[in-house]
């Protein structure tokens, strides 16, 4: 699949700025973001207490086909999987004494309303 029109491309960036300011806000450390492995993306890796957290960041305009959380299929779950994997060990952290969690957040993004962001924690 090629580039994103510049339009996604712009909203898509918006919408992983808005999700950093969001998950401070709530008291995430954010660790990483656009960390790249194996021909995949994790948008944003933070600290959430004790827990790494992966996140998907997922942002429409409308609603029109589903909700932009919905499009976080199996296959993207199993690339963040494989991705968050090769993250841990990169890091020189153990898997099984890291305890690490995947969210996503869903933002729908309005002309002239702002955004509305839904958070799904440990959603696979």
């Amino acid at each position: 699949m090629g580039p994103k029109p510049d339009g996604r491309r712009e909203l898509g960036h918006r919408g992983e700025e808005e999700a950093v300011r969001y998950l401070a806000a709530k008291g995430y450390l954010i660790l990483d973001r656009g960390f790249r492995m194996f021909g995949g993306e994790i948008d944003i890796i933070a600290r959430h207490r004790e827990t790494l957290v992966f996140v998907e960041v997922r942002t429409r305009r409308r609603t029109d086909f589903g909700s932009p959380d919905e499009s976080v299929n199996l296959s993207k779950q199993n690339q963040v999987r494989k991705i968050a994997l090769g993250y841990l060990l990169k890091k020189h952290l153990p898997e099984d004494r890291t305890s690490c969690r995947f969210d996503v957040l869903s933002i729908v993004w309005a002309e002239g309303r702002g955004s509305v962001i839904t958070h799904l924690e440990d959603a696979f």
